[in-house]
């Protein structure tokens, strides 16, 4: 395990409910510090006064800061990527233009969520030991994306995976470009629906020809 991985490991699990309060209470004042204060003024010690309890306490679970918020980073990357799975479990076997709609409409719905987190953690991911999390929840996503494009019953895809990748490029860049401020006026009213029809056309366009 690199030196990295190490200092990032939380010190120990919540195995009792009253561990897990705990633990659901530092990533939620993690979050509340992060978007408030930003990235260089998360501290331990903030971050344990906004959740009510000593920076001792914190440390029971964590061994610094940067362990905190790559937790804090993992479970929300977990809730994206498992919301993503679900979909494209669901809808395996079915055509491509409800792939399409239940990827789009699932990865925004829980990208969406809450904004503001999701904006806050791009500074996370990018610091150090946040590119490993990313990566591993970004190749489970392509996965399930992939899987599920393999089952399509009006379509063939060559290399599944190839296509998923860009898939999903196709809907993490739109939705950063919100996030971070970026888009015009209307952009994240019609993203849904612009989104899907981009998709579906992609999609599509590996059907099979009589």
């Amino acid at each position: 395990m690199s030196a990295v991985a190490t200092t990032l490991k939380p010190r120990k699990s919540p195995v009792q409910a009253r561990s897990a309060a705990t633990i659901d209470a530092l990533h939620v004042a993690a979050i509340q510090v992060l978007t408030r204060e930003g990235l260089s003024r998360s501290t331990t010690t903030r971050i344990a006064e906004r959740a009510g309890m000593s920076v001792g306490s914190l440390y029971q679970y964590y061994p610094n800061r940067d362990a905190l918020l790559a937790a804090v980073l993992e479970r929300h990357l977990d809730r994206i990527t498992s919301a993503v799975e679900r979909a494209c479990s669901e809808h395996r076997g079915k055509p491509v233009s409800q792939m399409a709609a239940a990827l789009v409409t699932a990865f925004l719905a829980e990208k969406l969520r809450d904004s503001r987190e999701s904006k806050a953690l791009y500074a996370v991911a990018e610091e150090r030991g946040g590119a490993r999390f990313v990566a591993r929840m970004y190749a489970r996503t392509v996965t399930a994306v992939a899987t599920m494009l393999a089952d399509a019953p009006d379509a063939r895809f060559d290399d599944p995976t190839m296509t998923a990748t860009i898939a999903l490029g196709a809907l993490v860049g739109p939705v950063r470009t919100l996030l971070e401020g970026h888009a015009p006026a209307g952009f994240e009213e019609c993203l849904e629906r612009q989104l899907i029809v981009l998709l579906t056309a992609f999609f599509q366009a590996k059907e099979f020809k009589p």
